[in-house]
């Protein structure tokens, strides 16, 4: 039998999240409450038991735009998603579950964010890839196993005083992360989202900021799972290009998340042949396919939802020349539909 979840479960499904070997950080029951506070999206996180005992969960959330469509998504806003279950039985059992809430929903689609194929008769974006790799404990290392060009660059960063510092307001951090999304020509997230992760997730969210002089430069927020560091919301300002400011920031990320006894650094997700994809690549990170299976309900075709579509081209050019107070005005209204 499916069961929704509700509050006095957090805690068993979080400790089945945290038992698996295939849950990720973006399968907490945390999400829930970030998406419904920051989004007010409907969601449906459902389990299933065994003995007493949780079997299987999967986290969905039901977007319906007008301008970006209506799709049932697991997990929105998160790189990765799907059904984590122990058995076949609780797997069958949530994606019928799923399947039917997508038809009773009349959603476009239904779309599972997998780091593993699960779904084989459905078709897959190929679009997305992740980067991860592994951490030495030794600094010198991790410095070491920086490709020689990009290495130059976190250093060129360390000589030119470049500092990082820890803050729990997401003030700068917003202002550096804002107007880098807004030159990428993309409508920003409210700045109500990043205060619900960083409420929500406390000090597994971490906000780093790098200065020049006391000049801020760049920033990224972090999360922390388990024994991985995952850099997921970065940017900076024109003072982060001259002064090589992202590739220090990644590197101070990196170099803090050793000290905090991490072994893994995620990278995130890229569109393959963007900037982001290039950058990534030029730190040694080599990608790895995402598979995101699409259920097509309504939709005849995938939908294609994602910058590279050349029907926004126009819009993504037009949005680079707003000014940044704009963007944040009309930013947010866009984004929150872009799960």
């Amino acid at each position: 039998m499916i069961k929704v979840l509700e509050p006095v479960d957090y805690q068993r499904w979080d400790q089945f999240v945290r038992e698996s070997d295939v849950a990720t950080f973006f399968h907490l029951s945390a999400w829930q409450q970030v998406i419904q506070q920051a989004f007010s999206h409907k969601t449906y996180y459902v389990f299933t038991e065994h003995e007493g005992r949780i079997s299987g969960i999967l986290p969905l959330v039901h977007i319906n735009s007008l301008l970006f469509g209506n799709t049932l998504i697991s997990n929105a806003f998160c790189v990765y998603g799907g059904i984590v279950a122990s058995n076949v039985e609780a797997f069958e059992a949530l994606r019928n579950y799923a399947q039917l809430l997508a038809r009773e929903l009349d959603v476009d689609c239904l779309e599972m964010r997998n780091r593993q194929q699960q779904h084989l008769d459905w078709p897959h974006k190929q679009l997305y890839v992740i980067f991860r790799k592994e951490l030495d404990a030794d600094h010198e290392k991790n410095m070491a196993a920086i490709p020689r060009k990009q290495r130059a660059m976190v250093r060129a960063g360390i000589k030119a005083g470049l500092s990082s510092v820890v803050e729990s307001s997401i003030d700068r951090f917003y202002q550096a992360y804002s107007e880098s999304v807004r030159n990428l020509g993309t409508p920003v997230f409210p700045k109500r989202f990043f205060q619900v992760l960083k409420q929500v997730f406390a000090d597994d969210c971490e906000i780093l900021i790098i200065e020049h002089e006391g000049r801020l430069v760049a920033g990224v927020m972090s999360f922390y799972y388990k024994d991985e560091v995952l850099p997921y919301y970065g940017g900076g300002n024109d003072l982060a290009r001259d002064l090589k400011g992202n590739d220090f920031m990644y590197w101070e990320v990196m170099r803090r998340a050793v000290d905090r006894g991490c072994k893994v650094f995620d990278y995130g997700r890229s569109k393959e042949g963007t900037g982001s994809y290039r950058f990534k690549k030029h730190w040694g990170f080599e990608p790895q396919p995402l598979y995101y299976e699409i259920d097509l309900v309504n939709a005849k075709q995938i939908p294609e939802i994602n910058p590279l579509n050349p029907k926004y081209q126009i819009f993504i050019a037009a949005w680079k020349r707003l000014p940044l107070s704009v963007s944040h005005i009309v930013g947010p209204w866009l984004a929150k539909d872009l799960g």
